[in-house]
């Protein structure tokens, strides 16, 4: 999913400097939803909520 998020935030930067609103920002906001859950996540596992075998 990390990789996901790195893909994402590239094609953002990408977009935004060759004049892209909607897409580097559908971009981003893609990243931003990822890096949500990957911290939801995170956060469970820490809390012992949430088990990764």
């Amino acid at each position: 999913m990390i990789k996901w998020i790195i893909i994402l935030l590239i094609v953002a930067a990408a977009a935004s400097l060759l004049g892209m609103p909607a897409l580097a920002g559908a971009a981003a906001t893609g990243a931003r939803i990822l890096i949500g859950i990957v911290l939801v996540i995170f956060l469970l596992v820490m809390l012992g909520i949430f088990a990764v075998t």
